[in-house]
């Protein structure tokens, strides 16, 4: 019996305090898999069995249509203390999957200073790097030292997506440089940021291709690229899995239209035979137009194939190059 079966049968013999102890231990990503297999009337009893971060964690990873369950099913500040524990990137990628109704229900239970961030970012073409961006990253000052780092690092670290890459900005926030962990942790509590820091940053635009940023992270085995504005201003930072996601994407596209699909932003099979159809219906009749200007083709080199009966044998070539 593999954990999504033993947590299905502890949830139909109800017996919540062991299912407690078994989901609790588990990895948000595996967890948010055995809740898509839950059933939906009972998705949100079982969610309010997990301890607040690991649920918020696990909330980040599950479909977008449990999710809407969930905060269907939530309190007010059942849903505010979600939302706190969640990254702002994640946040951001909730609400734009998200009904209207939902939406303004999401806002509301958000604090002002965030739902002022999350509009920043909805307002970044869907296909820029601002748009997967997230401004929770540590940023120290070039006349710090390793010490001074460290406290900053302590003491704002906890709301961080990231706290390995720290980004050295000045008074006007332009980005100067950057500082990993293991250059603080070897150099002395003296040592001075603006001397240790690297100089030569690879940085990427909010307005650049999210896909170019993605490879750009993939080709220099980079945990996170900052992100700038034209004023080489640090606005936020793209972190690894964002663009994980981002590439997934991009291959489903491709995968997609080479089906001759018009890409969805849905799973396949939890997309609508209806919704498929009107999907395939360009491409077909698209392809039936090349086809027929193919057969066409054909047409008119019918006396040559009754001489040369052996070129009927590239037809078939022919015809696939219609579809």
């Amino acid at each position: 019996m593999n954990m999504t079966e033993k947590a299905l049968a502890l949830l139909s013999e109800k017996k919540f305090s062991q299912l407690k102890e078994l989901l609790r231990e588990m990895n948000p990503v595996d967890l948010a898999g055995i809740l898509e297999e839950m059933p939906l009337e009972s998705l949100p009893l079982v969610y309010r069995l997990l301890p607040k971060e690991l649920a918020a964690e696990a909330f980040a990873e599950m479909d977008n249509d449990q999710q809407e369950v969930l905060i269907q099913a939530f309190s007010d500040k059942e849903l505010q203390e979600i939302l706190d524990e969640l990254y702002l990137d994640d946040a951001v990628d909730i609400i734009e999957e998200m009904p209207a109704s939902v939406v303004k229900r999401i806002l509301r239970q958000t604090k002002p200073e965030v739902r002022k961030k999350i509009n920043e970012i909805l307002h970044y073409p869907e296909d820029s790097a601002g748009s997967i961006m997230t401004i929770e990253y540590v940023d120290l000052k070039k006349a710090m030292t390793v010490e001074e780092a460290f406290h900053r690092i302590r003491s704002t670290g906890v709301d961080k997506e990231t706290i390995y890459t720290c980004y050295v900005t000045d008074s006007d926030r332009k980005l100067e440089g950057l500082v990993t962990v293991k250059e603080l942790l070897l150099s002395p509590k003296t040592a001075i940021i603006g001397d240790i820091m690297q100089t030569h940053v690879i940085a990427a635009s909010t307005m650049d291709d999210k896909e170019e940023v993605a490879n750009q992270l993939q080709k220099y085995d980079f945990l996170a690229l900052p992100v700038v504005d034209q004023e080489y201003r640090l606005v936020g930072i793209v972190t690894f899995d964002d663009a994980m996601d981002v590439l997934q994407e991009e291959n489903t596209e491709d995968i997609e239209m080479m089906a001759a699909i018009t890409p969805t932003g849905k799973p396949y099979l939890k997309t609508s035979t209806i919704d498929l159809w009107k999907k395939r219906v360009p491409w077909l009749l698209l392809l039936m137009v090349s086809a027929t200007f193919t057969g066409k083709i054909i047409q008119a080199y019918e006396s040559a194939l009754a001489a040369q009966v052996v070129l009927t044998a590239f037809i078939p070539m022919l015809m696939d190059t219609g579809g």
